[in-house]
């Protein structure tokens, strides 16, 4: 006797018109298996912005030198981002995020054992990156095409915001052990976090449809033919939407195929505008916000674990935020969420150096509160454009433009330490991160209107 599949539905059975009806497809499974894999994969996102004081306190590196290692830590996980993707595909999404995660789970443990500041730029830096960089938001925009067929846009809602929801549950313990017992209990919280989601993964994260023998969500059922019609029939227990199923093996060589992918997309106009607004969105996310605000709040007389709850309270409406992007990106033109999501970003910049204090202040919870909603909401719109412009390669092409994300992250993390050792404070920091987030509002406002036409547009 055959054994069930996961769904608990015997196989050959497909949930369509002539087969027996599940309660829940697949995806939904593969979603919420995806979501704890991005929340393991988040916790040291939120770690160097809590961790940096310490390290400071102890070894008397300086900020720029901390800020170069998250700087390392944030290009290459934009860098292995695109060729995370064409992995994935060529040897499937389960192995991938495995390794991703172990790799993480790796760099935070060895992270105790550090005492010179080249060994932080090997664990943050190295390590981490490339198991961020194979866990980063290109790995929700892949499970969304391949598992999804309609409702995308609120799924990789869903998905990107499991990194803020990783923000939301290790931050507060990340802040909490960092004072006691110490910024090494915290490393090993981190490295717990990631290597606990393995197991799950393995079981339970399926690389396509056809693993299961269905058809992504939202899917028709191919029609039959009749038997002398001189064509194969396709039934609904032969699904025909995946023609090279992640880890099927006909995908060509990974690299190759990034490389190719990000040469077709140079020859498009609005691959250069996602990838300027998406490296000032990494920027005024990662790179300051997420890395300084702590620091620069302790500057203020703040105490850490109060900045480190602020960040978290981020974190909470970053969910809220980044989910209804998604239901919005399926309904309204996602240019125009783009510029409005990036000019309430440079808004709260703009004022934020006037906000910071010793204390809590409402008008720092309403700064959190709209930061918060606005933190990725730029995710969903931005992967449905990649998607809408370039088909088939819309999810290694995002790879590239979230690639440019974590470049301007690095970039900004990197400036900014180089500020405050020069000048004492961050507020330069803050206000050219406004203007720049001014910057990608114009660009995204005047992305080609072909560039959000529902059918794929050949890029070749």
């Amino acid at each position: 006797m055959t054994a069930p599949d996961v769904t608990g539905t015997p196989p050959g059975t497909t949930g369509g018109p002539t087969g027996k009806r599940r309660r829940l497809h697949p995806a939904w499974i593969v979603a919420a298996v995806a979501f704890l894999a991005l929340v393991g994969a988040a916790g040291f996102r939120a770690a160097p912005g809590v961790l940096m004081v310490p390290l400071q306190q102890e070894f008397g590196w300086s900020t720029t030198v901390l800020s170069l290692a998250v700087s390392i830590n944030l290009v290459l996980f934009g860098l292995t981002a695109p060729f995370a993707a064409a992995l994935m595909e060529r040897f499937g999404i389960r192995k991938v995020t495995a390794l991703a995660l172990c790799l993480i789970g790796l760099g935070s443990a060895l992270t105790v054992l550090v005492n010179q500041s080249w060994q932080i730029l090997l664990t943050w830096g190295l390590l981490i990156g490339l198991g961020t960089g194979s866990m980063a938001l290109v790995f929700a925009a892949t499970i969304a095409n391949t598992w999804f067929a309609k409702s995308r846009g609120l799924v990789i809602g869903i998905l990107t915001a499991g990194s803020a929801a990783g923000q939301l549950v290790f931050l507060p313990f990340i802040a909490a052990l960092a004072q006691n017992p110490g910024w090494r209990g915290a490393s090993l919280l981190i490295a717990a976090g990631a290597l606990a989601v393995v197991p799950l993964v393995l079981r339970w994260l399926r690389n396509s449809p056809a693993d299961v023998g269905v058809l992504p969500y939202g899917a028709e059922t191919p029609k039959t033919q009749a038997p002398d019609a001189g064509t194969p029939t396709t039934t609904a227990s032969e699904p025909a939407a995946v023609v090279a199923a992640p880890g099927s093996g006909d995908s060509p060589n990974a690299a190759v195929r990034a490389v190719q992918v990000l040469r077709r997309a140079m020859r498009v106009r609005t691959f250069w505008a996602l990838a300027a607004g998406f490296a000032i969105c990494g920027a005024t996310t990662n790179g300051l916000i997420g890395t300084h605000f702590i620091p620069s709040a302790h500057d203020h007389g703040m105490p850490e674990t109060t900045a480190a709850g602020l960040l978290a309270v981020v974190g909470i409406f970053d969910i809220v935020g980044t989910i209804a992007s998604g239901w919005l990106t399926d309904r309204f033109n996602p240019k125009v969420l783009l510029a409005v999501y990036y000019q309430f970003r440079g808004i709260g910049l703009l004022v934020l150096p006037l906000l910071l204090g010793s204390s809590v202040e409402p008008s720092m919870i309403i700064f959190v509160v709209v930061y918060g909603l606005d933190w990725v909401a730029t995710v969903p719109p931005t992967a449905a454009i990649c998607r809408s412009v370039f088909g088939a390669d819309g999810s290694v092409v995002f790879g590239w433009v979230f690639a440019a994300h974590q470049l301007g992250a690095a970039a900004a993390a990197l400036a900014a330490g180089f500020i405050r050792d020069a000048t004492g404070h961050y507020n330069y920091a803050w206000l050219g991160a406004a203007a720049m987030c001014t910057v990608a509002a114009v660009i995204s406002a005047t992305i080609r209107k072909d560039a959000v036409k529902k059918e794929p547009i050949a890029v070749a």
